[in-house]
């Protein structure tokens, strides 16, 4: 059957269409993935070679008296380990049957949650200037939780890791690069779909939503942007690499840094993948404190942010 002339102007529609978010998508497929294959080598690199070590250095810890400084290195050592939450649980229940104190536990896990070198390395995307509050903002978070645990639940156990046990170690292989490669090829099928998801999100939202309103939105009321922000965190974020490209759109359309502050704590820890874990360990009253402390910490985060930055 013959294509009559409206059939013709919606093929002529059409084909602009992919043409432009083909345009949109090549342009931020080209900006990140230099950084996305970084992220994932240095993970597998850190997974493969200094796992152990970074997480034998926690266990150091134990016994010296570090006081509030241990909560801060634990902190640190969170932002180090390349586990994600289902892989860090089960390490931080075979820490704590060593005898660990919660406090540290909790910095180390909230610090966990927010941050790893691969992602550090996805953040490098956005700026210098995002990078170093996300940074800051999770190792922050980490010791914060961990002051608030020794504070208020001194003396008493906040987390429950009755049933686990220590993570399987799957980095086996007598060659170390065949673990290497094999740990990579894990990392790329875990975050791959969700890195292509997000660039294809980006470029949607570059061609189909105004610049103008994402300044409005996130930009120049700057505490409902901060809320805002904080608020589609919940929802929006499965993959901290997937999220790279949507917050490098945004920031170019206008959103302020604090918002993007307030998204980039909001989303990895109320994704749901994480919620599912930390609510298991942490029972109901203490899981709804969890949310609170997240959300009071993220729209706090992002006002001192967009005042002070």
């Amino acid at each position: 059957m013959a294509c009559g002339p409206l059939c013709h102007t919606m093929t002529a529609v059409l084909q602009r269409e992919a043409v432009y978010l083909w345009y949109y998508f090549d342009l931020h497929l080209r900006q990140i993935f230099p950084y996305w294959v970084l992220g994932m080598a240095l993970g597998s690199l850190i997974s493969v070679f200094a796992k152990e070590r970074i997480h034998g250095l926690f266990r150091s810890l134990r016994g010296k008296r570090l006081g509030i400084a241990g909560i801060f290195a634990a902190s640190v050592l969170g932002i180090a380990s390349p586990l994600c939450m289902y892989g860090t649980i089960p390490l931080a229940a075979s820490f704590s049957e060593s005898g660990m104190e919660d406090d540290w536990l909790a910095a180390f896990m909230m610090s966990s949650i927010l941050l790893n070198p691969q992602l550090i390395l996805y953040s490098m995307a956005l700026g210098p200037a995002a990078l170093t509050i996300r940074v800051g903002a999770s190792f922050l978070c980490g010791g914060l939780a961990g002051l608030l645990i020794r504070w208020f639940y001194r003396g008493k156990n906040f987390f429950d890791f009755e049933g686990f046990s220590p993570p399987k170690n799957r980095d086996t292989d007598p060659s170390p690069i065949v673990r290497f490669l094999k740990n990579l090829g894990r990392n790329l099928k875990a975050t791959g779909p969700m890195f292509l998801l997000g660039v294809v999100l980006s470029a949607a939202f570059q061609r189909y939503v105004p610049a103008e309103l994402v300044a409005r939105l996130f930009g120049e009321n700057q505490g409902f942007g901060v809320l805002m922000a904080a608020t589609i965190g919940v929802p929006l974020y499965a993959c901290g690499g997937g999220t790279i490209p949507l917050l490098q759109a945004w920031l170019a359309d206008g959103m302020t840094m604090g918002s993007a502050a307030a998204f980039m704590i909001t989303g990895p820890a109320t994704k749901i993948t994480n919620l599912g874990a930390v609510k298991i360990v942490l029972g109901a009253r203490r899981f709804i404190l969890y949310l609170g402390f997240v959300i009071l910490f993220a729209l706090g985060t992002g006002w001192l942010v967009d005042t002070f930055i």
